[in-house]
């Protein structure tokens, strides 16, 4: 298993400033602010309705917050022009909840798609550069000419990460990436992204309900909750927040079985 490296003190390349999101009536997000910081992986958990998904799309740029600010690379999105911005987004890449392949397409058609329109490689060379980008996803050779349709759910996840990275990102956006997963295929997705991170010097915006995704790979945690984040920190510190939502994530039966598996697979501290 990767070791999880100690999070250096890093620059920010994520910061969001008194986020508001409003769907008619309804406030997701009031006054919101956060930080991400360069090569880490940040894991975002919250109750249903709390706006996770919302979060990430608003930094990504698929969705105008109703006001506040999302500066990325030290720049602001919402006021640059459509080709600057497009320019700072070329450096992102995103993984949506259920991989969001194109079903018309197969596999390494997917994949060569974004190197097509927007690198503007040849359908050639854009699908041998797709080809090396399913390796590094992890997908077994075949996999290519397949369709979505006759993919399983862990394939389509890596398929859908090898699109993610094929232009060469340096911040990966992840939605929920291990949900419908088994666990035996999540511990080893988990895994993969460690790898890319450490591999590829990557910062990762993790959105997830998988409390053994948090242990294993997390450096740390932000809680959305009272529309805001409501404590960010290493897992073990947000843990002992006294909000009762928290305590019953971290502390309930399941969190304790994530916590207690942790604990059984770290490795002991060298002396």
């Amino acid at each position: 298993m990767n070791a999880k490296p100690q999070p250096q003190p890093q620059d920010d390349v994520i910061q969001v400033r008194n986020l508001v999101n409003r769907f008619g009536s309804q406030t997701v997000h009031e006054h919101l602010d956060l930080d991400v910081r360069r090569g880490e992986i940040l894991g975002v958990v919250g109750g249903s309705g709390t706006g996770k998904s919302v979060l990430l799309r608003s930094i990504v740029g698929l969705r105008r917050p109703t006001s506040g600010s999302v500066h990325v690379f030290g720049q602001d999105l919402l006021r640059l022009s459509p080709d600057q911005r497009s320019l700072v987004e070329r450096r992102f890449g995103v993984l949506f909840q259920n991989g969001a392949l194109f079903s018309s397409l197969n596999v390494v058609e997917n994949v060569a798609m974004p190197l097509i329109e927007h690198a503007g490689l040849a359908r050639p060379d854009a699908q041998a550069l797709a080809g090396v980008k399913l390796a590094l996803a992890g997908l077994p050779a075949g996999t290519e000419t397949k369709y979505p349709s006759e993919l399983s759910g862990g394939m389509v996840k890596r398929a859908a990460l090898a699109r993610a990275l094929a232009l060469d990102p340096e911040i990966l956006f992840l939605d929920e990436p291990t949900a419908g997963l088994d666990p035996i295929s999540a511990a080893a997705f988990d895994q993969l992204i460690l790898t890319l991170r450490n591999a590829l010097g990557l910062t990762v915006f993790l959105v997830t309900h998988d409390l053994d995704t948090l242990y294993t790979i997390c450096d740390r945690v932000a809680v959305l909750s009272q529309k805001k984040v409501l404590v960010v920190g290493p897992l073990d510190v947000v843990a002992e927040n006294s909000d009762p939502w928290v305590q019953a994530y971290f502390h309930g039966p399941r969190g304790r079985a994530a916590e207690e598996a942790h604990a059984d697979v770290t490795p002991p501290e060298v002396k």
